[in-house]
């Protein structure tokens, strides 16, 4: 009988590193039940990353986990606000994050993020993202935050594309106001 936290990948595939994995857990657990590292939070989860080994941990089980770790994070944190100062503090600084989110969304398609310089993604694709987020918070459309997560872009180059990393941190505080609501 196996110990392992997850299912692994086969023998020649390449997985997430067992014992990061599992460190970075227990470690999350402890400071979840408020006995450990406060530093920890739905950010740290957001941005843990794992080393990649040979007949690791199946990574899709292991980030579908860490999004739900995430999303346990902030309903805490949601829980701990509304008890100490109630629930409208909570819906106002969500709105605020939700209403600091919009003026890219106004954007024309094609220019609501910096160009790529090589490698982007797909200016269209993502366009098409920002347009279900802009229904989303008209109220014309309902999205949840699993959908923003797993969404996929093609690649394309230079000013066919946008940025990686300002698209991924900008769906990154899309998703922290979707999970806030959810």
């Amino acid at each position: 009988m196996s110990n392992d936290t997850f299912e692994r990948v086969g023998r020649f595939g390449w997985g997430y590193d067992p014992i990061e994995v599992d460190e970075f857990l227990a470690e999350a657990k402890t400071a979840y039940a408020e006995r450990g590292n406060y530093d920890l939070n739905e950010q740290s989860v957001r941005n843990a990353g794992f080393s990649r080994v040979r007949h690791g941990y199946d990574p899709k089980l292991v980030d579908a986990a860490m999004d739900r770790l995430e999303a346990a994070f902030i309903q805490r944190r949601r829980a701990k606000v509304v008890r100490e100062r109630g629930e409208s503090t909570w819906l106002n600084k969500t709105y605020e994050d939700a209403k600091s989110l919009y003026p890219r969304l106004l954007r024309p398609q094609g220019e609501r993020f910096s160009d790529a310089t090589g490698w982007g993604y797909l200016k269209s694709d993502v366009d098409e993202l920002m347009d279900r987020l802009m229904e989303y918070f008209d109220g014309k459309r309902s999205l949840t935050s699993s959908e923003l997560r797993d969404a996929v872009f093609d690649q394309a180059k230079d000013s066919k594309g946008y940025d990686v990393s300002v698209v991924d941190v900008y769906i990154e505080r899309a998703i922290t106001v979707l999970v806030a609501v959810e």
